[in-house]
């Protein structure tokens, strides 16, 4: 069986249609994999933090695939949400803040590496 992490990068704050394009195809691909049966796995890695805050709220165009696909969240990187400012957002969602591997210069982030060492493949977005 194929096992896929989709990792969310795209920064809210931005603005962009880009930004809300690239969220909407990770959680879409998150969403199919999920109804073939596949292993996948959705985290916010970087200014990818703050989105999890903004998906929660029925209102945000993103919700409804969201809530689709929220049992496939494995969590936001919490090193990458303290540097964003994200934090106490993320935390309110009750998603996983994930600070298992310790990087010089913060409390910890989420570990990529660990995903590749399990045999998934990483997709970015």
């Amino acid at each position: 069986m194929s096992k896929t992490a989709i990792i969310i990068y795209s920064d809210p704050k931005s603005g962009s249609e880009e930004a809300l394009g690239r969220l909407f195809n990770g959680l879409f691909l998150a969403y199919e994999l999920k109804e073939k049966g596949k292993d996948v796995a959705v985290v916010f890695q970087g200014a990818g933090t703050r989105w999890p805050a903004q998906l929660v709220r029925a209102d945000h165009a993103a919700h409804a695939l969201y809530e689709a696909v929220k049992d496939v969240v494995a969590g936001v990187c919490g090193g990458c949400a303290d540097v964003f400012g994200a934090t106490e957002d993320a935390r309110k969602t009750g998603l996983k803040l994930d600070y298992e591997k310790a990087i010089p210069g913060t409390p910890g982030v989420l570990d990529l590496s660990s995903y590749l060492d399990q045999g998934y493949s990483l997709v970015t977005f």
